[in-house]
């Protein structure tokens, strides 16, 4: 269901947030009480003169014809304390169902907050989804407030100015059709609200702790006093019902005894008090509230209840939640200088964001990023992510002027669709490191087609990193060594590294460490070694690695360095040191230093001081990563570089092919599932690709709801019609086939055909596991034979049930065997895979897979992953395959789950990439759909 025909909350430009819902029949009360609050300046512009909302004509309002009538309003309060503060609708004409007049209206003491523009948006939108196609508002011409929204929405508009009796108005047609610019629009928005809400986080004038104590060792005690410690520029209010002073510093026993309302309040109270305390911010008007407190929905059935009670009394008062069950959050920048987290690490000011889930780890971080000498701009412990999550730290980082890298410890994706779509737009700007916990799973789910198996667990989230340009790390180690290199060095223009050494053994690690990470070590160009040789020593190599010898100077080191730097064939340079008792460390550290400057700012350089004694400071002070092995050099300058080519490449735009007849794929979807839905509260139909008819599981009674929509957890295996019928609507092109009931009718099938054909068990299930399927069949005899055989082999294996339909296919000769699929995961959405198809697919798993939507560059990335490639495009002269009918297949079936959401499983194995220009053919099809 579309989000703005369910009750959510919505986050308005001010950061603030309402809550909004269709209009209910009992919300006449409320709607009553808004029009107390409005005036008469209001109420003319929305009904375009005199008019009085009684409780005879509110009705009118509230009990909407659903087949006409759309409302939705705003509310704030919780309740018997909700107020509706605005409403907007839409009505239909009853002579042209595709085209409704809107209309809205928010009380004055909400006006100017961008809640009109958000419930008109969402009304265009659910106008959209019922067939209208043009929205007209009739506007009185002073009504400024109302022309600005109009202009804001974001659609394209056509506006005419009529005069009336005493004035004039402006009729305003709105096409709907949500295109980029629109969408754009909202994206704009939404980065402005995220913005105004972490500001107030972030850049607070007056901080209060609720729970500050004396005792330095409590959390309360902690937070406070690395406040005090940490050069905090504004003021600190200790609140404290039992103590007149904690640390030397006047106490408050509520909020509200406060000197002055708090922009930020630290919530360090037991569970219990907590939702008390932020009732009482919500009603001083504070708008920030981070909750470090722990007992909420990590803490069992009670936890979970008091957070859904913590949510709905924030919500009510429109403020945000970071937490609960969090470290804090800080802000290093010399201007704020604000700890409000329970680390006694304050990380000096820096260009690197981070945000974890894991209060704990956050520790360990700030102690590791101080350690390494890493600045910090802005840290935060998001906790359970109640309200406030990575996207929307995302959001305000994307323009934050402090941040240049944003690093993430992730342990699971609240709304991956959405990062997707913000990380991919950032990391273009801004690159994006990422540490993903939960790469196994000790109970993976059993998954019946080849395209679940296989896009199932962790390989979801690696397709969304590598979409989105997400460096994506193993360990927290590898994270800061990337994020190492990003804060001090360019982006490399290419892979080619230069590795300039004194030891031979490190250098060929690092040779090795290199390729492994899909670098390149060149052989140097001959004017590059002819430099070389004219000042290194004869038994030196410089055919890369350079290695100068164990007597290598410190002179030698930069005078290297400065050719290497300069060397067209050169991307980067990597320098390893290696203690040898001739030369100083720090006099070699302070040529690389010198060294660096003459070399062009687009090449990166690292350095690898292999020594007891750690990093020298002029590295640090020079910005010249160091790393303790060559290795970790090599993997780190590998992620900067995929992430560099990625950042390269154009942005790709979401491909429409001709020839889609969505509305045909719709109806045999939909009927599928209300038959699923009909015959059994399950919900659950098996189809054999045969036939209609279904084999149901066993369930209590009821199909589904009262306006025939099949319930939740409805699903069924289309059949071999209908699941042709669907990829036939979207222009996919499958192998002549007919299904059959007996081995008569198939060998008359084969004589009607007259070519070599295939007979499969019509049946979703892995035909080659119960020899379920006969390959090339050239007479009506060998059909019928082979329709007999694999009726005995199902009767074997127990599976008698699917002997009841067969497919007779006509044979595919040539081409490559490739593998399309899709499968819907519950929190990333569809998920496509291609690559080698057959029946070793799962067993080799050379495939790709990406989120939807695709684009073009995804498509061409996914063919480029392959290793089988080299088939597809003419391998050891073999004819190349129309590779272009294969992205084309690919766009059409990532149209179709967009368009149909309620495509769970989808196998096409195998598809035959015939010879360019001939196509591709899709010869087995299994497709399952289910409610989402």
């Amino acid at each position: 269901m579309a989000d703005h025909a369910t009750e959510h909350d919505h986050v308005l430009p001010d950061g603030t947030t309402v809550r909004v819902r269709p209009i209910r029949p009992d919300d006449r009360e409320r709607l009553l009480a808004m029009w107390e609050r409005t005036s008469e300046r209001s109420r003319r512009a929305r009904f375009l003169g005199p008019f009085l909302l009684t409780p005879d004509n509110v009705g009118r309002f509230t009990d909407l014809d659903p087949d006409t009538q759309f409302a939705l309003v705003a509310t704030l309060g919780r309740g018997e304390n909700e107020r509706v503060v605005a409403v907007a609708r839409y009505a239909r004409y009853e002579d042209e169902p595709t085209h409704a007049e809107f209309a809205a209206l928010v009380e004055d003491a909400e006006q100017g907050r961008g809640i009109g523009t958000a419930l008109v948006r969402q009304i265009a939108q659910a106008a959209l989804e019922a067939g209208v196609e043009t929205l007209t508002g009739e506007i009185l011409a002073d009504n400024a407030r109302m022309l600005n929204l109009v202009r804001d929405l974001g659609l394209g508009y056509e506006s005419q100015r009529e005069d009336i009796g005493g004035g004039s108005i402006v009729r305003t047609d709105f096409g709907l059709e949500l295109s980029e610019s629109f969408l754009q629009v909202v994206a704009e928005e939404e980065r402005l609200a995220a913005e105004a809400a972490l500001k107030r986080f972030f850049s607070p004038e007056r901080v209060a702790v609720v729970g500050a104590s004396r005792d330095k060792t409590a959390i309360g005690g902690l937070v406070f006093e690395n406040l005090l410690r940490g050069d905090f520029q504004g003021v600190v209010y200790p609140v404290n019902r039992s103590s007149d002073f904690v640390q030397g510093v006047a106490a408050y026993p509520s909020l509200s005894d406060c000197p002055q309302v708090p922009d930020l309040v630290l919530v360090c109270v037991p569970a219990e008090y907590v939702n008390d305390v932020v009732d009482e911010a919500g009603e001083l008007g504070v708008r920030a509230v981070c909750i470090i407190s722990a007992g909420f929905s990590e803490a069992g059935e009670d936890g979970i209840e008091r957070q859904r009670d913590l949510m709905d009394r924030a919500r009510g008062h429109g403020l945000r939640i970071v937490g609960p069950n969090c470290m804090g959050l800080l802000n290093a920048n010399r201007g704020v200088r604000m700890n409000g987290t329970f680390s006694r690490i304050f990380p000096d000011d820096g260009r690197l964001a981070f945000s974890s889930q894991s209060g704990a780890l956050g520790l360990a971080v700030l102690e590791h990023a101080h350690d390494l000498g890493l600045g910090i701009s802005t840290f935060v412990s998001v906790g359970n992510k109640a309200d406030i999550s990575g996207n929307d730290l995302l959001l305000y980082w994307e323009n934050d002027p402090d941040t240049d890298v944003v690093l993430l410890y992730l342990e699971s994706f609240g709304n991956p669709r959405k990062f997707s779509r913000i990380a991919r737009r950032i990391s273009r700007r801004k690159p994006i490191v990422a540490v993903k916990s939960g790469r196994t799973s000790a109970g993976v789910r059993a998954a019946s087609s080849h395209t679940a198996a296989i896009s199932s667990g962790d390989v979801a989230v690696d397709a969304l990193f590598r979409q989105t340009g997400v460096i994506r790390t193993d360990t927290l180690e590898e994270l800061f060594d990337v994020a190492a290199l990003l804060s001090s060095q360019p982006l490399p223009q290419g892979r080619r590294v230069a590795i300039l050494t004194n030891a031979g053994g490190p250098g060929i690690l690092a040779a090795d460490a290199c390729e492994s990470n899909g670098l390149e070590v060149p052989r140097l160009a001959d004017a590059t070694r002819e430099e070389l040789y004219g000042f290194l020593p004869p038994e030196a190599g410089v055919n890369n690695p350079v290695d100068m010898i164990a007597s290598a100077s410190a002179e030698g080191y930069g005078r290297a360095l400065r050719i290497l730097g300069n060397a067209d064939e050169v991307d980067a340079v990597l320098v390893i040191f290696i203690p040898t008792g001739t030369t100083d460390t720090s006099d070699v550290a302070a040529a690389l230093t010198t060294a660096r400057q003459d070399i062009p700012e687009d090449v990166p350089v690292m350095s690898v001081f292999m020594s007891a004694r750690g990093v020298p400071d002029e590295l640090a002070e020079a910005r010249i990563p160091s790393f303790a092995f060559p290795e970790d050099a090599a993997r780190a300058l590998g992620r900067v570089a995929q992430y560099a080519d990625w950042r390269a490449r154009p942005m790709g735009a979401v491909v429409t092919p001709d020839g889609m007849d969505r509305d045909r794929a719709r109806a045999v979807v939909e009927a599928a599932l209300s038959s699923a839905g009909s015959t059994t509260g399950a919900g659950k139909r098996l189809i054999g690709k045969a036939h209609a008819s279904s084999v149901t599981t066993a369930a209590s009674s009821g199909g589904g709801d009262e306006d025939g929509t099949p319930p939740a957890g409805t699903e069924a295996w289309l059949s071999a019609a209908e699941a042709e019928a669907v990829l036939d609507s979207y222009g996919v092109t499958l192998a002549r086939s007919r299904v059959v009931g007996s081995a008569q009718e198939g060998a008359e099938v084969q004589e009607q055909f007259g070519t070599e054909v295939a007979v499969k068990v019509a049946a979703p299930i892995h035909k080659t596991d119960v020899g379920g399927i006969k390959l090339g069949l050239g007479s009506p005899e060998a059909v019928a034979d082979a329709i007999e055989e694999i009726t005995r082999s199902l009767e074997d294996a127990g599976m008698a049930e699917h002997a009841d339909a067969f497919l007779v296919q006509e044979m595919v000769d040539g081409g490559v065997e490739m593998v399309v699929g899709v499968s819907s995961d519950p929190s990333f959405g569809p998920i496509i895979m291609t690559g080698m198809g057959g029946t070793l697919v799962e067993l080799l798993r050379d495939v790709s897979v990406r989120i939807t939507p695709l684009t073009d560059e995804d498509v061409e990335d996914m063919l480029d992953q392959l290793r089988m490639k080299p088939l597809l495009t003419g391998y050891r002269g073999s004819e190349a395959a129309d590779v272009d009918a294969l992205k084309d297949l690919l766009h059409r079936i990532n149209a179709m789950v967009e368009d149909l959401p309620e495509i769970a499983e989808l196998d096409l194995n195998p598809v035959f990439v015939r010879p360019e220009g001939e196509g591709v053919v899709a010869v087995d099809v299994r497709m399952k759909v289910a409610t989402p």
